[in-house]
């Protein structure tokens, strides 16, 4: 089997040859530049420059000559291999011979997803040291892993949300087939795989679109990061959106990846009539019919409008929405802390949780105390449970704390034993950080690798160490944290997989594979009939009952998350889980129950 994405943007092979485009509207000069020798690239029409060189063939290394002397990477370039600043390398999609023709990927209620940054969940840090570890996962109970950002970025490490060329898995992990290996053989395990694709923005190094495309961004828009993407531009905002949409459709058809998740998609900024969000999950939805595709957002706006389902429960466009609000009202309960977005939870954590549960989000249209008491969010309790991915960590929790601590390193185990059966056994679609299996030891810190630019690793240093100085830990002493420029920050981050055999390690994995069996044997055979709806009740300021119903039965999870004992009625329902001392009703503090059918 073999596969390919034909798309307009980059090189193509074609016969005798290979063809080249690129979009530079903005250029007064393109000379394509192959295997170092000069091609003319003549205007073919809308900005783009296209030709066709025989001879050329995979392997041949290309460039852009733009304006006289600056040379540019193709910016639909399927490889890198001298990184970003580097020539571009002609990649034959069809060299690689899939053993996969038979997969179409599985129910998004069956997934339990891994996320994963490939630099650091194994020794190795590449796509063939994670493949050796898909075994384990997929015994774990584990059914997808999620990669974070792959795109191109400069230097050899970095989150992947710096990347600047979308199209090209970064060399640092290794080749385009050893990637292409990877998905194959998770797919032979029963593994679906997705990738975390970033779309609001472009890293601070090696981005060249503004020299040859200056109409590819917009002043109309400011993002975080600076002029936004032009999506909505009356000239260019059509070649700029199908960019982004061929992008998508390119790792799903030629990497056939089983879905992607959307960073931060509110900071897209799109004025048109339809929105480049409708317009991305309808193209992915129309072009691969026949496979389950999954599709998932970030969305700090909690916008439920992405999420609806037709009349068979099928996603109209995207799947499932990151569900950050369940997270906050988790991490509250089980840390305390009340600074930041989680102010807006510490005042009801236990109603908030409740809601989380029951509707999916807690703040749907309500003043949030974050954004000064802006409303945030839409209705969601009509939406069933599938589109909300929760999760009690993820790289964003743990890394964007000053010293990379994970929920394990500050909450009490006993606490977090209730959270973890909480996140695995509820019917939302769960999400494991890498490493929370077991309870890594190992932080995971902010990295990144900018040199020899050392102005910019200098700047994201101190702005690291600005960025927590307002902390009391921090206010006299910033050193402390670590340098995100130094190796030694990336190599701390690496997963340590022996410790896995080792207490207090090895019981919290195999509290984690019993609740994943559980879930797998008991939840999802739920999960997978029509959703009925849910109701959630505080039968005490410091317990949560909810019950969700579907037409193959209905489910409650009690909680107990106050310091004095309470007694669940279990209203002729079964427990299937609980860490109540004597496996009754009686919850003491920090203890709950699941119980399987009973009155709904």
């Amino acid at each position: 089997m073999r596969r390919a994405h034909t798309m307009a943007f980059g090189s193509e092979i074609v016969d005798g040859g290979v063809r080249f485009a690129l979009w530079a509207p903005t250029a007064r000069d393109v000379v394509l530049v192959v295997d170092g020798v000069d091609h003319a690239a003549p205007e073919a029409g809308e900005g783009w420059r296209k030709a066709t060189v025989p001879g050329a063939k995979a392997a041949s290394r290309y460039g852009f000559r733009i304006d006289g002397d600056l040379v540019v990477p193709d910016p639909a370039s399927r490889f890198q291999p001298d990184d970003v600043s580097g020539l571009s390398e002609v990649i034959d999609p069809r060299a690689y011979a899939w053993s996969d023709e038979g997969w179409r990927g599985r129910p998004f209620e069956e997934a339990v997803i891994y996320e994963v940054h490939v630099g650091t969940a194994t020794p190795e840090g590449t796509y063939a040291g994670l493949e050796r570890r898909l075994e384990d996962l997929r015994d774990l109970g584990v059914t997808a892993i999620e990669l974070l950002p792959i795109a191109d970025f400069k230097g050899g490490r970095n989150w992947g949300y710096d990347g600047v060329l979308p199209y090209a898995p970064d060399a640092a992990y290794g080749r385009p087939e050893d990637l292409k290996r990877l998905i194959d053989r998770a797919h032979s395990l029963g593994l679906m795989v997705f990738l975390d694709a970033v779309y609001n923005h472009f890293g601070p190094a090696g981005n060249y679109l503004h020299a040859y495309a200056g109409t590819f961004f917009t002043e109309r828009h400011q993002t975080p990061w600076g002029a936004g993407i032009n999506f909505d531009g009356r000239e260019s905002g059509h070649v700029v959106r199908q960019y982004f949409l061929q992008n998508a459709l390119y790792w799903l058809e030629e990497y056939h990846f089983d879905g992607l998740r959307f960073d931060a998609v509110h900071a897209i900024l799109d004025d048109s009539e339809r929105h480049f969000l409708a317009e991305l999950g309808e193209t992915v939805r129309e072009r691969l019919p026949g496979r389950r595709i999954h599709l998932i957002l970030e969305n700090e706006a909690n916008q439920a409008r992405w999420l609806e389902r037709d009349g068979t429960g099928t996603p109209r466009q995207h799947s499932a929405q990151w569900a950050d609000d369940l997270h906050h009202c988790w991490h509250v309960l089980l840390t305390g802390e009340d600074a930041g977005y989680y102010e807006s939870f510490a005042d009801r954590p236990v109603e908030h949780l409740a809601r989380c549960l029951s509707e999916g989000f807690a703040y749907q249209g309500e003043p949030f105390r974050t954004l000064d008491n802006h409303p945030r969010g839409e209705p969601s309790a009509h939406l069933p449970p599938a589109a909300f991915v929760t999760f009690l960590q993820n790289h964003d929790q743990v890394g964007n704390r000053a010293l990379g601590e994970r929920l394990s390193h500050i909450a009490d185990p006993d606490r977090l034993a209730l959270a973890r059966a909480g996140l695995l056994l509820a019917p939302q679609i769960p999400m494991l950080w890498m490493g929370e299996e077991w309870s890594a030891s190992t932080p995971f810190l902010f990295f990144v690798d900018f040199a020899p630019d050392e102005d910019l690793n200098r700047a994201v240093r101190e702005g690291r160490r600005r960025e927590f100085k307002s902390f009391a830990a921090f206010a006299d002493d910033t050193s402390v944290i670590p340098d995100p420029t130094e190796a030694r920050t990336f190599r701390d981050s690496k997963l340590d997989w022996s410790e896995r055999e080792r207490s207090p390690h090895r019981e919290v994995l195999a509290d984690t594979r019993s609740l994943l069996a559980l879930r797998r044997d008991v939840v999802v055979p739920l999960t997978k009939s029509r959703y009925l709806g849910a109701t959630a009740t505080l039968p005490r300021p410091d317990v949560v009952d909810c019950t969700w119903r579907f037409e193959g039965g209905s489910y409650r999870f009690v909680a107990n998350v106050g310091p004095d004992p309470f007694s669940a009625d279990p209203m002729g329902g079964r427990a299937f889980w609980t860490n109540a001392p004597d496996g009754s009703g009686r919850l003491p503090g920090w203890t709950g129950l699941f119980l399987a059918g009973g009155r709904a």
